[in-house]
């Protein structure tokens, strides 16, 4: 039978509501990240967290979250009452094993991307929310940060032009123990899902669904995917040129060419600071002779913290809005780009221990 998520809190005295009251599972780096980030969300209180050792618990709250509760096992943590939304924070590998036992002891869940390894065990995630009446999303803080709505809307009504080639590159030098799990195949590692699901993202964001996607890929002798390229067509002939790797240090940018001007986003692409567009004038040529006057776009509301605010502060409003998936990051959009990720795999030839 369903379990049902917990009753809405009362609210305050002075009518607003009570901050959504989060329990992280894990508490590695991204965690971290995105407690410092939820600190600075008002509507956010940090009340519990996870760890497979009691130390790690005890320590991730001493420096995050000084009075929330730290538990020694993670289903302490997906059973502590007090917890409304649980934050998975495991590797890829561990995200449907853990998403699970929030799901089934009646919690919502923000799932670190990828939601998962691959397709199937994504559409198990999403029919177990559904069967437990709780709302899910995957933690893709692109699809909700203020610059990238912005321009997504603008291009929706075509005050850009119309999108003809897309360019996105994420990539960083890996060093790092075998045994890490951006190296462990076992852990789900490689350069696809770790960095190739932003500028799909992105993609998909801006462009639309793909309609056919080409990639290569050099492999390790472990067969895990160390640099990726990928070309894809989208809908209304559009291109796009997708890389990431962990070899090299690209220089994480974006830029997006339409029939009116050029659009850079500045800062790393997939929580840019801003973004620019430069248009050109009908009739010129590729030089600075036919540049019009560029001007920035920014979002309806300032970036908070590195960006991963928006995706914490869009749980809770759904959350307390009783929504049970976010119109911004929907189950369908994390669907179709886990099916992408996995025809980019197959086409290059790696496979998962897990899968």
């Amino acid at each position: 039978m369903p379990t049902s998520a917990q009753p809405p809190p009362p609210t305050p005295s002075d009518g607003s509501p009570e901050p959504v009251r989060w329990g992280f599972l894990a508490t590695g780096k991204i965690a971290r990240s995105v407690a410092a980030d939820l600190a600075l969300v008002p509507s956010s209180r940090l009340v519990a967290v996870g760890a497979r050792r009691q130390e790690s618990a005890d320590a991730f709250v001493a420096e995050h979250a000084p009075g929330a509760r730290a538990h020694g096992s993670y289903a302490d943590l997906v059973t502590d009452p007090d917890v409304e939304v649980v934050y998975v924070a495991s590797p890829h590998a561990l995200h449907l094993e853990h998403a699970r036992m929030a799901i089934e002891a009646g919690k919502h869940v923000l799932c670190e991307k990828p939601l998962t390894l691959d397709l199937p065990t994504a559409t198990e995630m999403v029919r177990l929310a559904r069967e437990h009446d709780v709302f899910l999303m995957e933690a893709m803080w692109t699809a909700c940060h203020p610059v990238v709505l912005e321009v997504r809307r603008r291009l929706l009504a075509r005050e850009l032009g119309t999108p003809r080639q897309l360019r996105a590159e994420l990539g960083f030098v890996v060093a790092a123990d075998p045994d890490d799990r951006l190296l462990d195949p076992a852990l789900g590692a490689g350069a696809l899902l770790d960095m190739g699901i932003y500028p799909l993202t992105l993609a998909h964001l801006l462009l639309g669904e793909p309609e056919h996607l080409v990639a290569t890929a050099a492999l390790s002798d472990r067969g895990v995917d160390l640099d990726v390229a990928i070309a894809g067509r989208y809908p209304g002939g559009a291109l796009a040129t997708l890389s990431a790797s962990m070899t090299s240090w690209s220089d994480r940018s974006a830029a997006l060419a339409t029939d009116r001007g050029r659009l850079e986003l500045h800062g790393q692409f997939h929580h840019p600071e801003k973004a620019v567009f430069r248009p050109f004038r009908a009739g010129s040529t590729n030089d600075a002779s036919g540049y019009d006057e560029p001007f920035e776009i920014h979002g309806s509301e300032p970036v908070v913290g590195r960006g991963y605010a928006h995706e914490v502060a869009e749980v809770d409003r759904c959350v307390r809005a009783g929504l049970r998936e976010s119109p911004l990051v929907p189950h369908a959009q994390t669907l179709a780009i886990m099916a992408q990720l996995d025809d980019v795999r197959r086409q290059v030839g790696v496979t998962y221990d897990a899968t």
